[in-house]
């Protein structure tokens, strides 16, 4: 059989002039078949390695093995043969792909060949459903992306992703411009099921086109740090699509009506919402407007297992303490930033849904009988984590009898533990390790 040249887009990696045809072994085996489909356990049957002709093997084998490869390795093997070479280009091998765009003397991102990403527009851009763009810092990676993105008006997507390494990237864009390409794209998708544009500059009209054209399909929505989307934008999506059942956002664009919306008998049950509090918006938001308990509560007996994850980014103890005032279903809970102890004492009585709790710093003052209240009053309680702060040995070893063999994680520096006279770190962590029913021990800070 003729010898068909691998496209030029993928020949950037060394050649095994060694490849001949039906003995292209290197990166697939018959094994990893058996158990894929009925036609290719039926073709194989019988059948040694030594007798077999890898060329004439089923389609649905080759396209199972096509599917292990990557895509050079998939060039390589589309140089064997004809009907190799014809598997190659099934639309079922190009359904996902990440772009990535970016300056190699700039970013540590490895970027995609332009000619590959012309040979993909050119012949399969109508097979794409499952796309990423990757980008680095630079606007004119971000231009970029647009301009891929636009050009992708003549598949039917069902994820899309846009991802920067380092802000702001879109950010830095003219906003028509992006939400010229994002239109064109939302426009001729109507059965899009996931959408993450975090740091970008989409608009309400984009959400709003967005609800009416995938009201029917869209299940996850990523949204955060978008300047130019408010509550009113957000809210269209949840009147809309209804089958929404992971959603992440910024605090400012979460209340009543929204959470309301996210309860109603028509509405999906909601597994995983996430909120995220950082941006001086945020903040102002802390202080302007509050959810409400019917509101929770109504979310909560709707989706009785959701997830509420939030993210705190902010240090103003006054803000902190009264968001924390009041109950709140959180689940998970992250500070990234100093939290104030006044604010754990007040997540301690008012998160009995806590399960997850992560505390970047807590400064120099003990936090003894906070921790213990979490364990007392958080009694799903499963995983904490704590940076830069100060406990008793004895306080931890208290919590550990507490939670018990529900405690699966817990990640404690040694040089936050203050030994005291009833345990030293070493005694203490024996007593920890009984209590939860495995080896535990502190973690000690890296020296660099």
């Amino acid at each position: 059989m003729a010898r068909r040249p691998c496209p030029t887009v993928f020949t950037s990696g060394p050649h095994n002039s060694s490849v001949k045809k039906g003995k292209y072994l290197k990166y697939c085996h018959h094994s990893s078949l058996v158990d894929k489909g009925d036609s290719a356990k039926t073709h194989l049957s019988g059948l040694s390695q030594d007798d077999t002709d890898w060329t004439e093997l089923p389609s649905l084998a080759l396209l199972l093995i096509f599917k292990h490869l990557t895509l050079y390795e998939r060039a390589r093997a589309a140089q064997v043969c004809c009907s190799w070479h014809k598997i190659y280009q099934m639309p079922q091998l190009w359904q996902s792909f990440d772009f990535v765009i970016a300056h190699p003397q700039w970013s540590s991102l490895q970027p995609t060949p332009p000619a590959l990403i012309h040979y993909i527009l050119k012949h399969h851009a109508q097979h794409l459903r499952f796309v990423t763009f990757k980008v680095d810092s630079c606007r004119e990676s971000a231009e970029t992306a647009c301009q891929i993105l636009s050009q992708l008006v003549h598949c039917s997507l069902k994820t899309l992703q846009l991802m920067s390494s380092a802000k702001p990237s879109f950010l830095q864009l003219d906003p028509s411009q992006f939400v010229s390409a994002l239109t064109l794209v939302i426009d001729k998708c109507h059965s899009l099921s996931s959408l993450a544009i975090e740091e970008t500059p989409v608009d309400d009209p984009s959400l709003q086109l967005l609800a009416t054209n995938s009201s029917n399909s869209l299940e996850f929505l990523e949204m955060k740090s978008c300047p130019r989307v408010s509550a009113r934008g957000i809210q269209a999506v949840a009147d809309h699509c209804h089958r929404l059942c992971e959603l992440s956002l910024n605090y400012h664009l979460l209340n009543d009506d929204l959470l309301l919306a996210l309860s109603t008998e028509e509405h999906a049950i909601l597994k995983f919402l996430r909120v995220e509090i950082s941006s001086e918006e945020d903040v102002q938001a802390l202080s302007v407007h509050h959810i409400a308990p019917e509101s929770w509560e109504s979310l909560i007996n709707h989706s009785p297992a959701m997830a509420l994850v939030m993210y705190v980014f902010v240090s103003q103890d006054d803000n902190l303490g009264e968001f924390f005032g009041g109950i709140i279903p959180v689940t998970h809970l992250y500070f990234g930033n100093h939290m104030p102890k006044v604010t754990l004492g007040k997540v301690a009585q008012n998160c009995p849904r806590l399960t997850e709790l992560v505390i970047n710093s807590n400064g120099n003052s003990l936090i003894d009988n906070e921790i213990v209240a979490v364990a007392k009053n958080c009694k799903k309680l499963s995983s904490l984590g704590l940076g830069i702060s100060e406990l008793s040995c004895s306080a931890l070893v208290q919590l550990a009898k507490i939670c018990g063999p529900r405690l699966k994680e817990l990640y404690v520096m040694e040089e936050s533990l203050v030994e005291d006279e009833h345990y030293d770190i070493a005694h203490a962590a024996a007593e920890i390790s009984r209590c939860i029913g495995q080896d535990w021990g502190p973690d000690v800070m890296p020296v660099w």
